[in-house]
């Protein structure tokens, strides 16, 4: 008996660099993925944020749960640049993690600087 479509979290295992971003999604990995994303050490994930509103401390929990391996966190914040919301900056900083907010494009071409450099980064992006 079939069991029907399973969706399953989006998740690539591994770091890649960011080849093309816009029209709601990004490419990476010889692989698209329509939405926002979190680019984290143990992976590229689907992140279930659509505007800077959606930044907190809770849709930034796979981020502190990784924090060891995390220096600096780029968050692209969409079209435009807006400010980390306090407690969102204040947890990061408690987890040991230092964090800039920026457009999405500016956190895609600093991101793939830093993963080139083997930095410590990771990125939260809002699709644009």
């Amino acid at each position: 008996m079939s069991k029907g479509l399973v969706i399953r979290e989006a998740h690539f295992p591994g770091r890649a660099a960011i080849d093309a971003y816009g029209n709601g999604g990004f490419r990476f990995a010889d692989m698209s993925h329509r939405g926002s994303l979190l680019m984290l050490p143990s992976g590229i994930y689907g992140w279930e944020v659509s505007e800077a509103a959606g930044v907190t401390v809770e849709s930034l929990k796979r981020v502190l749960e990784e924090a060891e391996g995390i220096e600096f966190l780029l968050i692209g914040m969409g079209d435009a640049l807006q400010p980390i919301p306090a407690p969102v900056k204040q947890a990061l900083k408690d987890a040991g993690i230092g964090s800039d907010p920026m457009s999405t494009g500016a956190a895609v071409r600093t991101y793939n600087v830093m993963l080139a450099e083997e930095r410590a980064v990771a990125a939260a992006l809002i699709a644009v």
